[in-house]
């Protein structure tokens, strides 16, 4: 394994780790450093490892929840402990003699509680190699030593990267509060609740896998606050769920991800903690384990501390993933847990399918539906953000204060269209993130109808546009031109700030409904990424600013201004700000309605 690990290193040298942005450097000339940052080097010694020489999970958890803790700490200028910890996905092992390098800060301070990015390189000596291991966002409280929690101040960013991170925080905030949610809309749905276990002669019964533990907690495994470590109670309940999937096939296994967990409330030293796990459903290469950990002290009753869930594989002697056998559920709750696995294992793609990839991975058109909605909101947000942070575009042209910038990255164009109006920031969003009203000012909309209000922030609508002559002039759908009429399923998501000095956002990609599938007479077009960024100039001052990473589809109704040939988008933005004037004042504050397409809501997960 270590030298399949080297092999896939190859390459990534000291200053090329996947992912890792180039140092900003101070107007002075000094290199630049996050003042929450806080680093951490361990050269892997065999104390830490497992029998196949690779660190052991536990002990890595351990390393990163204390260097993010110190980071959080650092900020908040007091103690502070962990509270929750988002999807860890593991992409290799780490070998005996290689050092692991860890690298936390914090991305943003909200009243109470802080989220801290974590980053996890390997670095071999001898080979001078490093490699990616994974990220984690974990979020972390501070408390007086008194009791209570502290009021934090702000954190403010200074490199673009930071304030990409610092914008998604608020996306990922949102997404943690809906996750159990989530979860009990998805189990509520039949197709879950009637699975059936699939019967197989050589099923291993899942009480075989059942395990139980007991720790002690000592000074040693607590903070100053004698508080248990997050990381020390993930690295118990990470071995015991060790124990439970080597149980499943009498092999070692590897690791794969943790599922976002909260910790439901403190340990502290002299408590007992009794660790639970077993084996709830077995795929085909790849098994979910479930871990509790609950805590008592005396005589007192059980407290539940934590749940996880936790993916393991098992790997053969080339590293590819082998297939494992079949589980058979105890009766009650083991069903239950075993009908509650395949739930998660889809939430689980969905997540790392939409959420993990980077945007370029991420399909034009991903199915929507209300399991992975949460999900493809965030990525239809997060992507805006990333795109309107880039600091690198390049005015192309402008005309009475309406500028057009460009920007080219991995061949493929972006533009922003920009300027400011007399309107206040709130008001402007509301009319623009009705898409139906875009029809009133964007002769490049002809048609646009709401198929789904999803809730009050996203929207799915189908939008046609008009065919594009050669010379890049519209044509009517009824002159039929040599072209045809395109059609877009767009969903909308629009955001509020989150404090004061982010913007309004309203986020628009593509997505594919089986309730509306291409038609005859309509080329299907594709959004990737676009949509609107309004910043409060003052009070009835906004900067309006329109974002589109250009898609085949969308490249003609801009190419003419691109090239000079035209000014077509200042045009545009005129109409839109007359719009924005006449509709000033709200005079019938009425919440778009409920359409009458609601069946999209029994759409099979």
């Amino acid at each position: 394994m270590k030298s399949t690990l080297l092999q896939h290193a190859g390459g990534h040298r000291r200053e090329s780790i996947s992912g890792t942005p180039k140092m900003s450097r101070h107007q002075n000339g000094e290199e630049y450093r996050n003042p929450t940052e806080v680093k951490k080097s361990q050269i892997v010694m065999p104390c830490h490892a497992n029998h196949r020489q690779e660190l052991s999970v536990g002990e890595l958890l351990k390393w990163m929840d204390s260097t993010a803790c110190l980071s959080a700490e650092r900020h908040a200028g007091c103690p502070c402990v962990t509270v929750s910890v988002d999807d860890i996905h593991f992409e290799h092992t780490i070998g005996v003699g290689q050092v692991v390098n860890i690298k936390a800060k914090v991305n943003r301070a909200f009243n109470t509680s802080m989220e801290v990015g974590i980053v996890v390189s390997c670095e071999d000596l001898f080979s001078d190699t490093h490699w990616s291991v994974c990220r984690a966002v974990a979020t972390f409280v501070s408390q007086r030593t008194t009791g209570g929690k502290v009021q934090l101040r702000p954190l403010v960013p200074c490199t673009q990267a930071e304030q990409v991170e610092h914008s998604l925080a608020a996306e990922r905030r949102r997404m943690r509060l809906v996750h159990a949610d989530i979860m009990k809309d998805l189990l509520a749905n039949r197709a879950f609740q009637q699975v059936e276990v699939q019967e197989a002669e050589k099923a291993v019964p899942a009480e075989r896998t059942r395990v139980e533990s007991v720790e002690l907690v000592l000074p040693t495994h607590a903070n100053h606050q004698v508080n248990t470590f997050g990381g020390q109670i993930m690295a118990w309940m990470e071995n015991v769920a060790t124990i439970a999937a080597s149980r499943l096939c009498n092999a070692h296994p590897t690791l794969q991800s943790i599922d976002m967990f909260h910790f439901r409330g403190p340990s502290h030293v002299g408590d007992r903690l009794v660790l639970k796990a077993i084996v709830n459903n077995a795929f085909k290469n790849s098994m979910e384990v479930g871990v509790c950990a609950e805590a008592y002290q005396g005589e007192e009753p059980l407290r539940h501390i934590n749940s996880a869930f936790m993916t393991f594989e098992i790997r053969d002697q080339e590293g590819k993933p082998c297939t494992l056998p079949r589980i058979r559920p105890e009766p009650l709750e083991g069903m239950r847990r075993y009908q509650e696995a395949i739930a998660r294992n889809k939430i689980r793609l969905d997540r790392k399918y939409i959420i993990s990839c980077k945007q370029t991975e991420v399909p034009l058109s991903v199915p929507w539906d209300l399991s992975n909605q949460v999900y493809l909101s965030y990525n239809n947000v997060s992507a805006l953000k990333m795109l309107a942070a880039r600091n690198n575009w390049l005015l192309n042209s402008e005309k009475n204060k309406v500028s057009l910038y460009t920007l080219e990255q991995k061949q493929v164009l972006s533009f922003k269209v920009e300027t400011e109006v007399d309107i206040p920031a709130e008001r402007a969003f509301m009319l623009l993130s009705d898409l139906s009203k875009r029809v009133e000012w964007d002769p490049n909309y002809e048609r646009c109808e709401l198929i789904l209000r999803v809730n009050d922030d996203d929207f799915l609508y189908r939008v046609v546009t008009p065919s594009i002559g050669q010379d890049g002039a519209s044509n009517s759908p009824s002159a039929d031109q040599g072209g045809k009429v395109q059609d877009f399923i767009l969903l909308a998501s629009r955001r509020p700030p989150c404090d004061s000095g982010d913007p309004y956002v309203i986020a628009l990609r593509s997505v594919t409904l089986p309730t509306h599938p291409p038609t005859e007479g309509y080329n299907r077009g594709e959004v990737l990424c676009a949509g609107f960024s309004i910043l409060e100039v003052s009070k009835d001052i906004s900067k309006i600013s329109y974002f589109n990473q250009a898609s085949p589809e969308v490249l003609p109704y801009i190419s003419t201004d691109i090239a000079g040939l035209s000014s077509s988008f200042y045009g545009i933005f005129c109409t839109c700000n007359t719009f924005l004037q006449e509709n000033r004042v709200d005079h019938a504050s009425t919440p778009q309605s409920q359409p009458p397409s609601s069946t999209l809501k029994r759409t099979q997960l």
